[in-house]
């Protein structure tokens, strides 16, 4: 099977301009296929507080209202994808910037309380779950040699826009491509890794297993913001994804190599 790439790229990299411009020009540069899946979180929690709009989260992940959901499809889909593709195009790199409404990429449902991210009764607003992927466009635009950036805004085929976590977003991707490529997902963002201690970053755990991640998150020694990214890196590995690393944007190659960051492992 021919090999895939997909990278999620996050964090404070999307904020930094100097490192997404280096971190665009090492993608640019990986061979072969890939798929390129941003989040930016920072940029909206920023532009709600300049708009008055209070922001919450819950583990790691955001509650949507409507005012919310108006700039996270500004911000993911306009802004940041557009200037994701502009700086691939620039570096050479022919790309095509999508959101799961696009050409129907990605649909979802709107999260109810009763879902297995809801428990406790929370409700996370317009946010979507995943429902499918439509591997038979991205097929055709890889069989095109187009580098793929999603951003993470789905739809549930009824004309709602749904805000769509980005780390789920690439695991989804990465899953439903594994039936057709050797995949191989990346999740790449300011951290060398998962680390023991999260002001250490030379704390990095080598590989992660799921009984080790399960008494980490028992001892709390798992930043929150870090568990829905775990979660999705071994939903990943469980469902046909070959390889996941977790790891430093600014040391691609070495992740694609392996010599550095986190290895999820399924023992």
């Amino acid at each position: 099977m021919e090999k895939l790439y997909v990278i999620k790229i996050g964090g404070n990299i999307i904020d930094d301009d100097q490192k997404l411009v280096a971190f665009l020009k090492d993608f640019a540069a990986v061979k072969g296929l890939k798929v390129l899946v941003h989040g930016g979180g920072k940029l909206v929690t920023k532009m709600a507080s300049q708009l008055g709009i209070e922001q919450q989260m819950i583990d790691g992940r955001r509650i949507t209202d409507a005012e919310t959901l108006k700039i996270v499809t500004m911000v993911y889909a306009g802004l940041i994808n557009k200037n994701i593709v502009a700086q691939l195009q620039g570096n050479g790199c022919n790309a095509l910037g999508l959101c799961g409404a696009d050409g129907n990429t990605i649909q979802s449902h709107k999260r109810g309380s009763n879902s297995p991210l809801g428990v406790g009764g929370i409700d996370y607003g317009f946010v979507g779950d995943v429902d499918t992927v439509n591997t038979s466009l991205l097929q055709s635009l890889l069989a095109q040699q187009i580098a793929i950036v999603l951003a993470p805004i789905t739809h549930d085929l009824n004309g709602l826009l749904l805000n769509t976590n980005a780390d789920t977003i690439a695991q989804e991707t990465a899953k439903a491509l594994s039936t057709i490529y050797n995949v191989e997902l990346i999740y790449s963002f300011e951290k060398a890794g998962v680390l023991l201690d999260i002001n250490d970053d030379t704390s990095v755990i080598s590989s992660l297993t799921p009984i080790y991640y399960q008494e980490l998150k028992e001892q709390h020694r798992i930043f929150a913001g870090m568990i829905p990214k775990l979660d999705n890196a071994f939903a990943a590995i469980n469902n046909g994804v070959s390889k996941v690393i977790i790891g430093k944007a600014e040391q691609l190659q070495e992740l694609i190599s392996g010599n550095s960051g986190t290895a999820i492992i399924n023992v």
